[in-house]
């Protein structure tokens, strides 16, 4: 399944990402592949998969137009790289997200980003970029035969499913392209700073969490009129304040990391 886009010259996946190539898979897939309705006539998703493939990850890309929904869920900050790719931090330990559950549910009343809610579907693209086709991971615990959720019809039509997916990956592709812009404006601004979050946990612990930039509220004070009527003309602004707003959330990491211990302890 495929989409024409020559409005848009290169691109990459996934806020940086590189487009799906042999040799570099984005972050939750392991073997995508273009839907192709002989190949996979008789393959579908497995119901209530869950969302046991973010086990082990403790932050996802996320898109800008997004920013307002996750800064009331979890903290925002910007990878240390050049591209400056803002993401929404799930744990603070190495190979923890502690909005996953033990029955591969999502913490209850919580966003989801839309980079997770995407998956197993993805977007791959032709070198020059005139091309967008529909993959989707072939993994053997998302993926089945016979399933009551399949890919095509008896005709060898794409289904509602599938038609949704592709739909949802062209949001995702147009709000990627956005992202890029406003993270080269910002890595190029000068206001991001590394920072080492020091958070307290039970039994008087204290967990270090480093490898992250965020704005330095002082410098975004002191921005030049200049550049700050062009980022408002380009509507920069309130995704700004909502990355300030985060902050707030490393504490309710902590809250779900603290009661992770007490189980664990029981």
């Amino acid at each position: 399944m495929t989409k024409d886009d020559k409005t848009t010259g290169k691109k990459t996946e996934a806020n940086g990402k590189a487009p799906v190539t042999a040799a570099n898979f984005p972050l939750f897939y392991k073997t995508p592949a273009p839907l192709d309705a002989k190949a996979h006539a008789d393959l579908g998703l497995k119901k209530n998969f869950g969302f046991g493939f973010t086990k082990g990850v403790n932050a996802v890309p996320i898109n800008l137009i997004e920013m307002p929904q996750i800064c009331h869920a979890y903290p925002i900050a910007f990878s240390p790289d050049a591209n400056a790719t803002p993401v929404a931090i799930l744990g603070l330990r190495d190979g923890e997200n502690l909005f996953l559950r033990a029955d591969n549910s999502w913490e209850s009343n919580t966003y989801i980003p839309a980079y997770i809610r995407r998956y197993p579907f993805i977007f791959s693209e032709t070198q020059k970029g005139e091309q967008l086709t529909l993959c989707v991971d072939m993994d053997k615990n998302v993926v089945q035969k016979g399933t009551d959720q399949p890919f095509f019809n008896a005709e060898g039509k794409p289904t509602e499913l599938s038609q949704n997916a592709l739909e949802f990956c062209k949001s995702y592709h147009g709000a990627a392209q956005t992202t890029l812009e406003f993270s080269k404006a910002l890595a190029a601004s000068g206001l991001l700073v590394e920072r080492e979050a020091q958070i307290n946990i039970a039994n008087n612990r204290r967990i270090n969490f480093s490898g992250f930039r965020i704005i330095d509220e002082q410098k975004f004070a002191a921005l030049d009129d200049k550049t700050f009527l062009e980022w408002r003309s380009k509507g920069f602004l309130p995704f700004l304040y909502a990355h300030l707003f985060s902050g707030a959330q490393w504490q309710r990491l902590s809250w779900l990391l603290n009661q992770k211990l007490e189980k664990e302890a029981a």
